[in-house]
């Protein structure tokens, strides 16, 4: 059957919330969950505030109680943040809630289309400082819905799942970033250590300190030469050393250094920002890139290297204020740790390329997922 329009006042309530006096202690630490935009980020369900409010305080405010299944829908301050109750609870007024009729509006429906939300209370909402949108302009929002309450529920039920499958890839890439961390600090030696934490097996030998500047060589032969591919800070995914885009395919006369495949790229200015490269082939980096050449040690156990706690802490002994910049005098002349076995070096540096591709394909795997869903939405709903 073909849709029709409805008014969102038709088939749901919009409430808004209210704030007991926060010089009064007897309306707060109480057990009644009261929110704030600030909580609502990525989350899909939320069954308990930061905040709490006493039974006092409920009834000495303007907030109201919200039902299980209610839309939270953020109404100031980031307009446009959503999340379902899962337990009742209230908040504070920078929301203009949805509470489904029943037999009327599904929950998790209306939680789908919160682009739509979104958009709508953008456009509508007035305010000089902020942008807020009121219960009655978001009462009358017009929406495209299904006649049946069935087919409602069949598109809910299949945007759970689609979310569903993504939370979990998120948390599966979020971990392996996290575990990547954790590897980064027990196989390299701490502070005051010649041996890391965890070492592959047939490996005893204390590791030895070598000057950083023993360890590369710092490549600065600039280049121009059209029909090479050019690396700026803009392509690379911050922490990860990857491409955020295909860099064969862009078209650029830009002068910069040369690299070969094998040379590890690292982005001196702003340091922080964590842009690193292991190139695999030849190419220009076009920026304020230090382009480092293994001399007699292995390329990914280097690359591996510049991303430990101890590399950061030097690198980002940076120079100048507004644009911070790594300063080579320091860092070159900083000792580190590093295994005297070649084959030792190899294998570290394996261990964390093959773990950086475990993180790539789980991040493409992720956003494979994202785009689907959000064609999916633009295909069902506009």
């Amino acid at each position: 059957e073909a849709w029709e329009q409805r008014k969102l006042e038709e088939v749901a309530d919009i409430v808004g919330g209210g704030t007991p006096s926060t010089s009064n202690p007897n309306y707060w630490d109480g057990d009644i969950d009261w929110y704030a935009p600030a909580e609502i980020d990525n989350q899909i369900y939320v069954k308990s505030s930061k905040r709490k409010i006493t039974e006092e305080g409920f009834n000495k405010s303007s907030a109201s109680m919200l039902p299980i299944g209610t839309v939270l829908f953020t109404s100031r301050a980031g307009i446009g943040k959503t999340a379902i109750l899962s337990k009742e609870g209230c908040t504070n007024q920078g929301f203009q809630s949805i509470v489904p009729h029943q037999n009327k509006l599904h929950s998790y429906f209306i939680f789908s289309r919160t682009e739509e939300l979104k958009r709508y209370g953008e456009r509508v909402g007035a305010g000089s400082t902020f942008v807020e949108i009121s219960g009655k302009q978001m009462a009358k929002m017009q929406l495209m819905m299904p006649k049946t309450m069935e087919e409602q529920e069949k598109i809910g039920a299949f945007f759970r799942q689609l979310d569903h499958l993504i939370t979990l890839h998120q948390r599966k890439y979020d971990l392996l970033i996290k575990t990547k961390k954790g590897f980064l600090q027990k196989m390299f030696p701490k502070d005051g250590e010649d041996k890391p934490e965890i070492r592959f097996a047939g490996f005893t030998d204390s590791w030895e300190q070598r000057k950083f500047s023993k360890l590369v060589n710092r490549v600065s032969k600039s280049s121009e030469e059209p029909n090479i591919p050019r690396i700026e800070y803009e392509d690379i995914v911050s922490g990860q050393g990857v491409f955020n885009k295909d860099i064969f395919k862009k078209i650029s006369d830009k002068k910069g250094i040369e690299f070969q495949t094998g040379d590890v790229l690292f982005g001196k200015l702003r340091p922080y920002l964590q842009n690193w490269f292991l190139a695999n082939f030849h190419g220009i980096g076009v920026g304020d890139w230090w382009v480092l050449r293994p001399s007699e040690t292995d390329s990914k156990f280097i690359y591996s290297l510049i991303q430990t706690n101890q590399y950061q802490v030097v690198a980002n002994l940076s120079t100048g204020t507004k644009m911070p910049r790594s300063d080579w005098n320091v860092v070159s002349q900083t000792e580190f740790y590093i295994p005297i076995n070649f084959e030792e070096q190899s294998k570290i540096g394996s261990f964390f390329a093959n773990l950086d591709t475990l993180i790539t394909l789980h991040q493409r795997e992720l956003n494979s997922l994202k785009d689907i869903k959000k064609s999916l939405l633009q295909q069902m709903f506009v």
